[in-house]
């Protein structure tokens, strides 16, 4: 009997080694798939040469951390702190930051803001100066959110400037990375056709956006879930997606929303400049800054707001087509 138990207390022992000897071999192999799926991405990565937002978990535990994660919430929430019914301020239109910088500036080809640390300060003709951070953070306020200005010194700013250098960190200076910003589409070889574009509206966009441009609020001031088109709660006339190459491409690589990407747009190129002409054609607050375009030489091909140094229309600087101005400009 006693040899018959520890016969029994052998096999066990010997089944429990070879069940952990089992789960140990195939927790270094996955170790192995792992730090092979990991280098294969790196690999992918440093061929496309495109920007990958750092990994939110890795931000410090500490006050700069903190400042970080506030400068985040400011643009994906910013209607919460200086929307309508803001507890900072109420100096906006209600719109959130990252209702045009998709997924709080990190978005690929989502009109990112991976490159910002690394070019600011950068001359802009629009200004005709040297712009900081904080100067285009501002000037973000006043013509898409519609609104005021804040202190450049606030907790705010700071922290807003916090999130975009540690979002940017890892980029090189005075470069910017393959999917910052908005990807350029070619110019169409007509005007944009407003009437088309509508079609394109009502088939893609009404959706989200509604019928009549005014998209979906939060009624607990967090925002828009969909943002405004147009209307007096929309981006005003200064914004840089009221001109048309800018909103067309913006369009083009991300909506409809949570459908289209660089990889797989829904929209083709005429419809994208059609629909962006639709869109900014529709009502809005016309706002206009006088140190715009100092130099009125550099006014951008579609700014549809004279005077010009050459010839052509206003309805051509607004509607296109483009290529025409900006090959007498070359």
């Amino acid at each position: 009997m006693k040899q018959f138990k520890l016969t029994w207390l052998l096999i066990l022992l010997l089944a429990g080694i070879a069940v952990f000897t089992f789960l140990l071999l195939n927790k270094e192999e996955s170790k192995d798939e792992e730090t092979a799926r990991k280098n294969t991405l790196l690999q992918k990565d440093s061929l496309t040469g495109e920007w990958h937002t750092p990994d939110i978990k890795s931000v410090p535990a500490n006050d700069e951390g903190a400042m970080i994660l506030y400068g985040r919430d400011l643009i994906a929430n910013t209607s919460r702190y200086f929307g309508p019914k803001g507890s900072v301020a109420p100096i906006t239109n209600g719109m959130n930051c990252q209702n045009c910088h998709l997924d709080a500036g990190t978005k690929l080809y989502g009109n990112s803001l991976a490159a910002v640390a690394a070019t600011y300060p950068m001359y802009r003709s629009r200004s005709g100066i040297i712009e900081s951070i904080e100067f285009r953070i501002n000037d973000c306020l006043q013509r898409s959110l519609d609104g005021k200005v804040i202190d450049s010194t606030s907790k705010e700013m700071r922290a807003m400037v916090a999130y975009l250098k540690w979002i940017g960190k890892d980029v090189s200076k005075k470069k910017k990375p393959k999917g910052a910003g908005i990807v350029e589409i070619p110019f169409l070889n007509r005007m944009a056709d407003t009437a088309k574009g509508r079609i394109v509206y009502m088939k893609t966009c009404i959706t989200c956006h509604g019928p009549d441009g005014q998209g979906v609020y939060n009624k607990n001031s967090s925002g828009y879930t969909y943002p405004p088109l147009w209307g007096k709660h929309s981006y005003n006339s200064g914004a840089g997606l009221y001109r048309l190459t800018r909103f067309a491409a913006y369009v083009k690589y991300n909506m409809p929303f949570g459908k289209a990407s660089y990889t797989s747009p829904q929209l083709t190129d005429e419809e994208a400049w059609d629909v962006a002409a639709f869109v900014n054609t529709q009502p809005r607050t016309i706002k206009f800054f006088k140190q715009d375009w100092p130099d009125i030489s550099k006014k951008a091909v579609d700014y549809p707001y004279g005077p010009f140094t050459d010839s052509f229309s206003i309805t051509q600087h607004k509607y296109g087509p483009f290529e025409p101005i900006a090959k007498m400009r070359d």
